[in-house]
């Protein structure tokens, strides 16, 4: 068995933000591309911190960065489409994870428009579609509670993850 590594407590807050950024390329999770349409316009990120907060009613919790280019307009919609990525699909999370303009962004695969206006990719793993309920401050990002209006799910697919700062497939 391996030993584990003990990292030592940093001093500054830029250390400890340098340490928990490391320690977090640890943690592996599923790639999503969230988008939305609207008064507001088309935008499109690429993410990673996504996760389930209930069945009942379906939520997702989806953190945005305040400093996103899609930040105002996912904000001023209230609508987002959470496409879950499967391994096929690398090239297409670099374009909206980097500082790709946003119709070339949406330019790399075919996608289709939702009931709440947002944007599906057809061969996602998953694609759940939207209504942002509420909105929490967490420092440098806005934390999304989502409330799924529509879920649409391929039977097949191997899923595409990002871990030590890479992407894998399971």
């Amino acid at each position: 068995m391996l030993a584990a590594k003990k990292i030592e407590t940093a001093d500054t807050a830029a250390e400890r933000s340098a340490a928990y950024r490391n320690a977090m390329a640890r943690l592996a999770a599923a790639v999503t591309i969230v988008t939305t349409d609207g008064e507001a316009g088309r935008a499109g990120f690429a993410a990673t911190a996504v996760t389930s907060v209930s069945d009942n009613p379906p939520t997702l919790l989806v953190c945005l960065n305040k400093g996103s280019s899609a930040y105002p307009a996912v904000k001023a919609n209230g609508v987002v489409t959470v496409n879950v990525l499967s391994a096929d699909h690398q090239n297409l999370s670099r374009l909206f994870g980097g500082k790709t303009p946003v119709d070339e962004r949406f330019a790399g695969a075919e996608w289709e428009r939702t009931e709440t206006g947002a944007w599906r990719l057809p061969d996602a793993l998953v694609a759940f579609d939207c209504r942002i309920a509420s909105v929490a401050d967490g420092a440098t990002h806005d934390v999304l509670f989502c409330e799924v209006l529509e879920t649409v799910i391929r039977p097949d697919g191997e899923a595409l993850v990002y871990f030590d700062r890479g992407y894998r497939v399971v």
